[in-house]
């Protein structure tokens, strides 16, 4: 029993008992207050406490944080405890690490460096022209060499050990093959694979080795045209590709007369399939050149060459290059 109580205890008459109570409720209430003010109080004291602190004494107290020469800890911890939280952190990420090479390696066994697993969106194939310089517009004036000059070496380095034939050596390590036909190898698909000889002399008067201008030099120049390669692809369905080309909008007189190199302008079938660049190590791609030996002199003309072929795709209007490749060709005097 508290003291309030004895001393109520001890008050003779019953009537006077309440009033005693009542009274020592009222202490213990203020009590209760006093003792919810402490900690705003503590709070107070403490800010003074802080607010009467020197930066010398801010600065001491950092430095034993970082270095407590009693405690022996830094920043808190002593050795002991940095070894260990070291310790689980090394062998957390090194678990983390592993999962994620034990990962990567299960999901490239699933995976064959020789040919691609879903091939459903590369085919048909695009069509890319040479030379390409700035954009789709080739444009030049005959009697200033310096408009011209820069296709020419542009179609001289396409041509090149650096561009797209071979060098007469490596074309040595390939094989002449049968025209008309794919020339399937069989095998393993590790094995490295022939590759047939594409000669720059088939692209006649457009290979460079006479004119060596591409015609440029007298207004009838030279465009090559490349298929993509596909892996596996059989372009054709067994009959050779051709290409031809027009006046995509406009007066059709503008393009009067245009040659095809080789044959008549056509991918020959024994170019494919392609194997891919691990194992086709020494694969020429096949050219098609056009020689536009009679177009509108000093206007410019909206030209689209096209494939044609089964299985070849070339009115898709939101892909310029499916199939088809439309370029703008300005020649002056």
């Amino acid at each position: 029993m508290r003291a309030c109580d004895k001393r109520c205890g001890s008050v003779g008459t019953a009537p006077a008992r309440p009033a005693c109570r009542l009274s020592c409720g009222r202490i213990d209430e203020n009590k209760d207050e006093e003792k919810v003010q402490d900690p705003n109080t503590g709070e107070a004291e403490t800010k003074a406490e802080m607010g009467n602190k020197t930066w010398a004494d801010l600065a001491g107290e950092m430095k034993t944080f970082l270095w407590n020469p009693e405690e022996r800890t830094c920043l808190g911890r002593t050795a002991k405890s940095w070894g260990l939280i070291l310790l689980f952190y090394f062998v957390f990420y090194t678990c983390l690490a592993g999962m994620f090479a034990f990962c990567m390696y299960v999901m490239l066994l699933t995976l064959s460096p020789y040919t691609p697993t879903y091939r459903d969106r590369v085919s048909p194939p695009g069509v890319m022209i040479r030379p390409y310089l700035n954009g789709f517009t080739i444009a030049f004036n005959i009697s200033k060499r310096s408009t011209w000059q820069p296709y020419v070496d542009s179609m001289h380095h396409f041509l090149s050990t650096s561009g797209c034939l071979t060098s007469p050596v490596q074309e040595e390590k390939n094989i002449e093959c049968i025209s008309g036909q794919y020339f399937i190898q069989g095998g393993n698909e590790s094995e490295e694979k022939k590759a047939c000889q594409f000669k720059r002399s088939l692209l006649q008067n457009c290979s460079g080795i006479e004119d060596q201008t591409f015609g440029y030099s007298r207004g009838q120049p030279c465009i090559l045209l490349k298929m993509n390669r596909i892996i596996g692809y059989r372009p054709g369905a067994g009959v050779p590709v051709s290409v031809d080309c027009k006046v995509q909008k406009g007066n059709e007189s503008d393009l009067r007369s245009v040659d095809f190199y080789p044959g008549n302008g056509t991918f020959d079938l024994m170019y494919y399939p392609y194997y891919g660049k691990i194992t086709h190590v020494n694969y020429t791609s096949p050219l098609v050149a056009m020689h536009f030996t009679d177009v509108k002199r000093n206007s410019l003309v909206p030209i689209q060459c096209s494939l044609h072929g089964k299985g070849i795709v070339n009115d898709v209007n939101s892909d310029r290059f499916l199939g088809r490749i439309i370029f703008m060709l300005s020649i002056g005097k």
